[in-house]
């Protein structure tokens, strides 16, 4: 190649534009507070949701049965996945405290946990497990909205793809020092955040 071939080449090769670097989520201000916001309303909403589960007997004493257990048999009754509704029928229905004491138990750690941005991944996955659970109980209940639990997984997929602890919460004022100390917990604390 002749000189001035090669150096045409070089220029035109400085000269193309490289590809423009991606934003991460999350970094400007406004995205940041609306992720706090989504975070803590969907944290609210796990807090508020405990108002019908009223211990200790979660509706399991009222005659017809209420609250809880009244939603628990909706599992049985309007089936939408078999095995749950076995699992239902046969485990939880004769287990109920210890089913019901659970439910309230991780409730109300997801909208503790959620509200001030703690281990939000971690819990954003918790929100999915019982997010199914309560879809497959009451998923083809009469009058149910459907779209509801729809949308309480796309808020917990999205809680969980944007690290949304980070924006405000505990998560972001801690992280920095999980990373300085290092070890497993800092590992687990990171990965959960």
């Amino acid at each position: 190649m002749r000189e001035h071939d090669q150096r045409s080449f070089r220029m035109a090769d400085t000269n193309r534009s490289s590809p423009p670097a991606l934003e991460p989520l999350g970094s400007s201000r406004l995205s940041r507070v609306l992720l706090a916001v989504c975070r803590v309303t969907v944290g609210l909403l796990w807090i508020q949701n405990l108002s019908w589960k009223q211990p200790p007997g979660f509706g399991n004493k009222s005659d017809p049965p209420q609250d809880l257990y009244a939603w628990t048999l909706k599992g049985v009754d309007n089936e939408v996945f078999a095995p749950w509704a076995w699992l239902v029928e046969h485990v939880i229905i004769p287990n109920f405290a210890v089913f019901a004491w659970g439910a309230f138990a991780i409730e109300a750690c997801l909208g503790a946990f959620l509200l001030v941005g703690l281990a939000t991944r971690l819990w954003a996955l918790v929100g999915l497990v019982q997010t199914t659970a309560i879809t497959f109980s009451v998923l083809n209940t009469p009058n149910e909205w459907f779209w509801s639990y729809f949308l309480m997984y796309a808020v917990h997929l999205a809680l969980l793809a944007t690290a949304a602890g980070r924006a405000y919460g505990v998560d972001g004022a801690l992280r920095p020092l999980w990373r300085q100390r290092g070890g497993r917990l800092s590992r687990v604390l990171l990965a959960a955040s």
